[in-house]
């Protein structure tokens, strides 16, 4: 009978291998496969799925110490196998023998038992050897970063570079976000007590509430009935900043959510705005859409959501101006590599560029869907500057009627935002959350 462990470890390195092998995304392969495992081994899947993306840097100079040739491209699943068990040897707390039986007994289930002896030698060297207590071969290894990201972020960065770097290889925390309608921070707070959930609220941040252990949502209390939802404290930043003056505003808003799925944003913007605006949530991916409507659902909310192209509106566009739009514009997602480590092996230094002309492209063809007094909200999770300060610089540039309104949501938020030279940046860890970049734009009124 095969090991259940075992068979963990060969699910995690097909998944592994298909990240960094076939270019696929850790969490669309994770769901693809997690289904083959029953649900009490998912947990350790996904953190070895997820801690061996992390450190991939560090793994493979390891495994280049370790075997005397490369293996061969179509026993690439054995060298992810390889960095799993050296990932568990270094940072996980389980039994070295436990790992080097495991994760030997997997190369079987992988129908690759010639390679087992190779498995075994390599892993019981690293820990006779300690291997883990070497210096890093090289930057990469180092920082577990490719060296164009590191370069980048270090030119961008030059005195944060190292805590942004080392920030992205941390597990990120669970964040909640309370829906204003329904309840207080307050006392959600209170109800996780009385649930055994330990946690606390962020004070720059009023809906946002940080878990000191992730839960599975299903423990959360309320959370099928829209009391809570998931979502990182830096996203919550996004509603709160464009309906900063809901209050204040006479009449019902009419907003667009542009690149609005899942919908978490989309749902922030109905639960602060409620019946004093309209929302039309848009999505280019017609397949995600579904997911903004089981998210406004939840909170019991409803949005006009349509798909289309951002950058093309007289594909949908009803031609009435709109007085609030959020952009929250495709981006490196440089900023929630610590949610996403697959990202460090997917992106390109290549892709930078033309995903700068993307967002420059977005933000003209919505400035022009916008009422004149109207604001837009330009959102990225990225820490780039070519991606951020520098498109809203040359935007402006460009765009005589519009400037930028450098009022922040709350004063208490400044400590968590840096100026750049156009809006604001938040790093990934300040206080726990994510990497985002914001720019607040008014249109000027028509004299």
């Amino acid at each position: 009978m095969k090991s259940t462990g075992a068979k963990v470890r060969a699910v995690a390195a097909e998944i592994v291998d298909a990240v960094v092998n076939g270019g696929r995304s850790l969490d669309a392969v994770i769901r693809d496969n997690e289904t083959r495992l029953p649900v009490s081994e998912r947990a350790l899947l996904r953190m070895l799925c997820f801690g061996t993306l992390r450190q991939h840097w560090r793994l493979q100079s390891w495994i280049a110490q370790l075997v005397s040739k490369p293996l061969r491209k179509r026993d690439s699943v054995i060298n992810s196998l390889l960095a799993i068990g050296l990932y568990q040897i270094a940072e996980m707390r389980i039994p070295d023998h436990a790992v080097v039986s495991e994760t030997v007994q997997a190369t079987r289930t992988l129908k690759r038992p010639k390679m087992a002896g190779l498995v075994n030698a390599c892993l019981r060297r690293f820990t006779r050897d300690n291997l883990a207590a070497s210096e890093a071969a090289d930057i990469e290894a180092q920082w577990n970063h490719p060296s164009w990201l590191i370069d980048t972020i270090r030119t961008d960065w030059p005195d944060d570079w190292q805590k942004i770097l080392s920030a992205n290889d941390e597990r990120a925390p669970m964040w909640l976000r309370v829906n204003s309608l329904r309840a207080s921070r307050d006392g959600y707070l209170l109800r996780l007590r009385e649930a055994g959930l330990q946690a606390e609220g962020i004070e720059a941040i009023p809906d946002a509430i940080r878990l000191h252990e992730p839960q599975p949502v299903a423990e959360l209390p309320g959370f099928a009935d829209g009391d809570a939802s998931v979502q990182d404290a830096a996203a919550q930043i996004a509603a709160r900043w464009l309906l900063r003056d809901i209050d204040s505003i006479e009449g019902n808003l009419r907003v667009l959510d542009a690149c609005a799925a899942p919908g978490g944003k989309a749902g922030h913007l109905l639960e602060i705005g409620g019946d004093r605006m309209s929302l039309l949530a848009l999505d280019k991916d017609e397949s995600r859409l579904a997911s903004i409507d089981e998210n406004l659902d939840r909170i019991g909310r409803s949005a006009t959501v349509i798909s289309g192209d951002a950058s093309n509106p007289q594909e949908w566009w009803d031609g009435k101006p709109l007085d609030r739009i959020l952009l929250d514009a495709p981006c490196s997602a440089s900023g929630v590599i610590r949610r996403h480590p697959d990202i460090k092996l997917l992106r390109r230094e290549s892709d930078i560029g033309r995903l700068k002309n993307l967002q420059l492209s977005l933000l003209k063809a919505l400035w022009a869907l916008l009422l004149p007094g109207g604001s837009l909200l330009y959102a990225t999770c990225s820490v780039l500057a070519a991606e951020n300060d520098e498109v809203i610089g040359r935007f402006l540039e460009e765009q005589k009627d519009a400037v930028e309104n450098e009022l922040l949501p709350n004063n208490n938020i400044h400590d968590l935002m840096r100026r750049k030279a156009y809006g604001y940046q938040v790093l990934p860890g300040t206080a726990g959350i994510d990497g985002f970049f914001y720019a607040a734009l008014d249109k000027k009124k028509v004299s």
